[in-house]
């Protein structure tokens, strides 16, 4: 007896944000969806559950209560100084930009507002830059944290989806790999693939590739919004551009095992094009996870001004490439060092105000929405909970009393070897002299001093300028750092509706993209940097709209 294959009007391929977002818009619109993933349900909100849940907003009442002053021309300066649209097929991610600046500086915090999301009040300054008006970074503070971190910009579409299940609109298909899409006529009619066997994995911790059957859906409209390839360091390496120096031997995995890429030649062999494979987004400040979910699983120190960053043999990292100022040049100037490490040399002080770490888990004020908490651990004095447990737990910290006791615990370290200790201590010592005085001529001290006219930077973000050796500000701590995989900045080529093209630039008909797997829109809406907090900030405009472009199309 043959089984008639699923039929729905809406398809979507992966459950991340953007996922979710396209599923809410294509239920709204009144569409019949299936939603599948190659993940257990437990999976469901993807890389976006596990994030700090920051969003990039322009102009908003969190900006202007701490007296700030932005605007969209202002956020456009910056985004376009920091992408660097320079290629002819940037033509649709810089209307994607336009399109998105306008999103983030109108209906955005609002929709967002509505739907029940909440954000935290203190505005986080990141990528700062540091080069010139025009270059690279956020010119004003604009990283807002999401109340509940990521799980709470994931709850509202979840619940979206759930309640499209309980109505009978809505199928949800866990453990289910797409393999091909399916072309009728010149038309993506759905997708076929491999059921695998039922896993009881826990969120993230990866899950096995046994195949039990296969499947096939036949639908009228198709979103590809499958994530990037951060998961998959040959991929990462295959892709890494030359301007980024050599890719890295040794490197952390940011996101889970399951961002494996394997959608993007499924998604080119039904004739969309891929662009900008050449532009990612890695962290260099990255920490081996004392508490590991996933392989390789580094989490990142999101970090203040403060701390003193030394390349594998010691020496100093060179203006503006501080703590937190430029991901990108940071990341090509260590490559270039042929080392896969670096160092930071800081003090407890700083690390009690400056470290913050990436990802929800991290975060369980923020993620649990626990004000007593928020105010014994991000408030008070002392590391936050998870900071202490990789000070104590984490084999990337050292920590002693006194510099040459530091000097001899990092020499003895794994990579310690390449240190130059002399230089080590002269910047360190070096360092120390110049904070002492009001003035100063070391352009990273000349910096931080600046920060902490920024209300949130001096609350919460920016130790007091001190110096490392400071008894009372110590002990000393040193953290080697890792390169960390996270985003792919390129992918599927669309356009504002988010219809993948082809090589010629002709809408493919019944086929969308949105999230990472299309760059986050066009096919790499940040051009060669982002400016942070755009990255879910892509995934819900993406997904909005591919989500009711594809409800149109199923009509």
């Amino acid at each position: 007896m043959t089984t008639k294959p699923p039929t729905t009007d809406v398809l979507v391929i992966g459950w991340g944000l953007a996922g979710l977002v396209a599923a809410r818009e294509a239920l709204a619109a009144g569409r019949r969806v299936i939603v599948v993933d190659q993940e257990p349900r437990t999976n469901l909100g993807g890389q976006a559950w596990w994030s700090f849940g920051g969003l990039f907003f322009v102009d908003s009442p969190e900006q202007r209560r701490f007296g700030i002053k932005d605007s969209l021309e202002l956020a456009t300066q910056d985004w376009f100084g920091n992408a660097g649209f320079d290629r002819p097929e940037d033509e649709w991610p810089r209307r994607w930009a336009e399109a998105y600046l306008q999103f983030a500086a109108g209906e955005k915090r609002s929709w967002l507002r509505s739907l029940g999301v909440g954000f935290f009040p203190v505005v986080g300054w990141a990528e700062r830059g540091g080069y010139g008006a025009i270059g690279p970074g956020n010119s004003v503070p604009r990283f807002h944290i999401t109340w509940g971190t990521g799980p709470g910009i994931v709850a509202p579409f979840a619940a979206a989806v759930e309640e499209g299940e309980r109505s009978g609109r809505l199928t949800v298909l866990a453990r289910h790999r797409v393999e091909s899409l399916i072309v009728t006529d010149g038309r993506v009619t759905g997708a076929r693939g491999s059921v695998l066997a039922s896993s009881g994995a826990e969120r993230g911790v990866p899950s096995s590739r046994e195949v039990i059957g296969a499947f096939e859906i036949t639908a009228k409209a198709t979103v590809v919004s499958s994530g990037g390839i951060g998961g998959n360091h040959e991929l990462v390496r295959a892709a890494w551009p030359e301007r980024l120096g050599t890719p890295p031997a040794h490197m952390l995995s940011g996101v889970p095992a399951y961002v494996d890429g394997s959608m993007q030649a499924v998604t080119a062999a039904a004739g969309a094009r891929l662009i900008n494979g050449d532009r990612m987004w890695h962290y260099v400040e990255g920490i081996t996870n004392w508490d590991p979910v996933w392989p390789a699983h580094g989490i990142r120190i999101l970090p203040g001004p403060s701390s003193l960053w030394l390349d594998a043999t010691g020496a100093r990292l060179p203006v503006p490439l501080f703590p937190g100022f430029d991901t990108l040049g940071t990341l090509a100037h260590l490559r270039r060092t042929g080392h896969d490490h670096s160092w930071f040399v800081t003090s407890r002080q700083i690390v009690e105000k400056e470290f913050a770490l990436s990802g929800s888990e991290q975060n369980p004020d923020l993620t649990g929405k626990d004000v007593g908490l928020l105010l014994k651990s991000r408030l008070a004095k002392g590391p936050t909970g998870p900071v202490q447990a990789f000070l104590d737990e984490g084999q990337d910290f050292i920590v002693e009393n006194d510099l040459e006791s530091l000097l001899e615990q990092m020499s003895r370290h794994d990579g310690g070897e390449l240190l130059d200790i002399d230089t080590v201590r002269r910047e360190v010592v070096a360092r120390d002299r110049e904070i002492e005085n009001e003035f100063t001529k070391d352009a990273q001290i000349g910096m931080l001093r600046s920060m902490r006219g920024y209300r949130g930077d001096k609350l919460i973000r920016t130790a007091a300028p001190h110096r490392l050796q400071d008894p009372a500000a110590g002990p000393l701590i040193a953290v080697k750092l890792h390169v960390l995989t996270r985003k792919s900045l390129g992918g599927i080529h669309t356009d504002l509706d988010g219809r993948a093209l082809d090589a010629q630039g002709i809408p493919i008909p019944g086929l969308f993209a949105a999230g990472e797997a299309s760059g986050f829109g066009g096919g790499g809406v940040h051009g060669y940097r982002a400016l942070e907090g755009t990255f879910l900030g892509g995934c819900l405009f993406s997904g909005r709209r591919a989500g009711r472009s594809a409800a149109a199309a199923a009509d």
